[in-house]
């Protein structure tokens, strides 16, 4: 069982960088597989990025390409997102998650349904 905390959000202004936290408690295996979502009032969840632990890799929306970037730390089992030229758009509810994958899965995994944890998400508003 794996418990997924978020954090890092707050109150920001456009043109502002921000870095959000996914703190993972539990036992992280190489092949476990991290998203990053965001939903804001009245939309869907939306997809930002994903992250493999096994290379150390990562994918990314096209919406947010080259303004986010995914990064982790093995020694605080922490998984971060980092935020670069916000803008209004960006006020949301950031949500990180994990699917607990005990064999290596090669493609990334955009879909919220494919994953397993969630944390309880971490408010984004950006405003001037």
């Amino acid at each position: 069982q794996l418990q997924l905390v978020e954090s890092g959000g707050g109150l920001v202004q456009p043109g502002d960088s921000l870095r959000l936290s996914c703190a993972v408690s539990g036992t992280i295996l190489s092949t476990y597989h991290m998203g990053w979502f965001r939903q804001a009032p009245g939309k869907e969840r939306e997809f930002l990025g994903a992250y493999k632990w096994r290379g150390d890799s990562t994918y990314y929306a096209d919406s947010v390409k080259g303004r986010f970037t995914i990064s982790r730390s093995v020694a605080k089992n922490t998984v971060y997102l980092q935020m670069d030229r916000v803008n209004l758009e960006y006020s949301a509810i950031y949500y990180c998650a994990t699917k607990a994958l005990n064999y290596c899965v090669r493609r990334y995994l955009p879909d919220e349904g494919d994953y397993d944890y969630w944390g309880q998400g971490t408010q984004v508003t950006v405003a001037s």
